[in-house]
């Protein structure tokens, strides 16, 4: 564990992150695979189950957080942690596990201005990243079974209803949403922060889906369904309906400190994405945690 805190917008996390002191690999007994049994055990439907990015092993650290005598070269390094996933989804896979999710902060990252020249101040060259990192999860993803879902979430910071990067999708959306294979992309669009809608235009017509994240997890003020659905209109000039799902833009408690909002107004939450959902076509069951919009 290293010392670096998370510097989010007017506050900072803990102080502890992740130092690569050997060589990555996945072991047979890793604990989230207990996690995922106990959590199947406990319900009838499908269990999504979500585990960090092999980018942010990478990013938030950077060179100085990997072992220059383990890892030499980052290469090796790069290489090794898209083997160890590749291992994780082959292990989850084997435990029952047929919704997979890699929580991404890092494609936001890459958005930031903000954040790439953080990146450079501590000797890191974010130039090139985007197919450093598409590379490692192409290579993970070639593990996935065909009755398996591996969906991504790229995350904007969410901590006590703040938040990091800010910028629009343009940098990486032709390589996330042409270039990766995932099955689904959960976009944060609760903000101006995200930018536009115009990046949804690389999404390949066909099965792959985009979740738009317009209800917000950080307050408790229910948003307008009218004007959500204006929104949903506005992302149809750039992608099909039918490949669109809706959700909250994250999850109401990333960490264990939370955001500031209630347990009814996180269910209020819920119940006004399935409404709007419904008003905007017909409602249909989807990926877990969204609803999906179809004609």
């Amino acid at each position: 564990r290293g010392e670096k805190s998370i510097q989010f917008h007017g506050v900072k996390t803990k102080s502890d992150s992740i130092t690569v002191t050997g060589k990555v690999g996945f072991p047979e007994q890793h604990p989230m695979l207990e996690d995922f049994r106990f959590l199947r055990s406990l319900t009838g439907v499908t269990p999504k189950f979500t585990i960090p990015s092999p980018a942010v092993l990478h990013f938030r650290g950077g060179r100085e957080y990997i072992n220059k005598e383990v890892y030499p070269d980052l290469d090796d390094f790069f290489n090794d942690t898209a083997e160890a996933y590749a291992d994780a989804i082959r292990a989850f896979y084997a435990a029952g596990c047929r919704y997979l999710q890699l929580d991404d902060t890092v494609w936001a990252y890459l958005c930031s201005e903000t954040e790439k020249q953080a990146a450079r101040e501590r000797g890191d060259d974010p130039d090139g990243l985007v197919e450093i990192y598409a590379h490692m999860v192409n290579t993970a993803l070639r593990a996935k079974p065909h009755d398996m879902v591996i969906t991504t979430h790229v995350c904007r910071g969410n901590f006590m209803s703040s938040w990091i990067s800010e910028g629009g999708y343009d940098p990486v959306a032709e390589t996330l949403l042409q270039g990766t294979g995932f099955d689904a992309y959960f976009l944060e669009y609760d903000s101006d922060r995200a930018g536009g809608f115009e990046p949804l235009r690389f999404l390949p017509k066909g099965d792959k889906k985009v979740v738009l994240g317009l209800i917000t997890s950080k307050t408790g003020d229910l948003e307008n369904p009218d004007l959500i659905k204006r929104r949903i209109e506005e992302a149809c000039k750039y992608a099909d309906l039918g490949q669109f799902c809706l959700s909250p833009q994250c999850g109401f408690a990333s960490t264990e400190e939370g955001n500031l909002i209630s347990e009814e107004q996180q269910w209020e939450k819920l119940r006004l994405v399935v409404e709007i959902a419904g008003k905007s076509g017909k409602a249909e069951s989807s990926l877990s945690g969204s609803a999906r919009l179809a004609l």
